[in-house]
């Protein structure tokens, strides 16, 4: 769903299963904006915004955390509290990506 709203919204989505998936991303590929959800396997979003911030070369990304537990996000990270209100989104993106500074495409709810 997450990858349907950011298409809808002028950008292209890379998704990766776990953290260690999205280092492993990051190695070839720099996003405009992380979304990281804080429940994952192998390597939780915690642990992901964690080891982003350790590496220079990564630490300048803008990250998003997606959650319906925003307490549990790490300080100083911005939470899109689940369910995701895809204006909320879109902002994030119009702010940080290139891609979405048009008007973003109308989705039905």
């Amino acid at each position: 769903m997450m990858r349907e709203l950011i298409e809808l919204g002028g950008c292209s989505a890379m998704l990766a299963a776990n953290g260690a998936d999205a280092l492993e991303m990051l190695a070839s590929h720099r996003p405009c904006l992380i979304v990281v959800d804080l429940l994952m396997p192998v390597m939780d979003g915690i642990e992901l915004v964690e080891e982003l911030r350790r590496r220079p070369e990564l630490a300048t990304i803008p990250v998003i955390i997606a959650t319906s537990a925003p307490y549990r996000a790490p300080h100083g990270v911005p939470v899109l509290p689940k369910p995701i209100d895809v204006t909320s989104l879109w902002g994030w993106m119009r702010r940080t990506c290139r891609c979405a500074r048009a008007e973003p495409a109308t989705v039905a709810r």
